[in-house]
């Protein structure tokens, strides 16, 4: 009996330690570098500034009625896509329900959709910017018109599954460039 009860008992007391403790909660830092801003190059109705972060605009397309323009960022990869219409007799309406509609459909997934109303009345650029909360596809969608003879509509899209957390960092870097890509607009005549 002695040669199970001494082992058993040195196990217990052996055993016993220090209370586990919980790992101090860890958060993920992430840096980037600082925007430098340059003009964009590119043959377009309209200029903008952009972050030297990117890569390069992307591809320019051109269809009947429309001009299409991607703004990369392979290191956050990320893409803001911007689309230039025409405005021509009574299609502002429609294209201003058009981009409203478009950040709508991520009702679904978004847990709040903030809207701020942008303004530059010496350039003649008027807008709206959404900044969309949650696990929904797109982080900030914008457009931006003269109300006359230009209508640019932009949203943010990054390369992977929709994870708010995880994202929330570069969103937050990228919705600054969107905020620079509206203040620098200036309409082509």
């Amino acid at each position: 009996m002695k040669r199970i009860v001494l082992p058993l008992l040195s196990f217990f007391v052996l055993g016993c330690g220090d209370d586990p403790l919980p790992k101090p909660k860890a958060y993920l830092r992430l840096e980037y570098p600082e925007a430098l801003y340059e003009k964009a190059s590119i043959p377009l109705p309209f200029s903008f500034e952009k972050n030297k972060l990117t890569e390069s605009i992307g591809s320019v397309k051109t269809s009947n009625d429309a001009i299409g323009i991607d703004v990369k960022y392979p290191s956050l990869k990320a893409t803001i896509y911007l689309t230039y219409k025409k405005v021509e007799k009574d299609n502002l309406n429609n294209l201003l329900r058009d981009a409203q509609n478009l950040t709508q459909k991520h009702t679904i997934k978004a847990d709040e959709i903030s809207s701020n109303f942008f303004e530059n009345k010496e350039e003649k650029v008027y807008g709206m910017l959404y900044e969309i909360g949650g696990d929904a596809a797109s982080q900030s969608q914008f457009y931006v018109t003269d109300s006359i003879n230009h209508f640019v509509r932009g949203s943010l899209y990054f390369y992977t599954k929709p994870n708010y957390d995880s994202i929330y960092p570069a969103a937050e870097y990228l919705k600054k460039d969107i905020k620079r890509i509206m203040e620098s607009i200036e309409w082509k005549n």
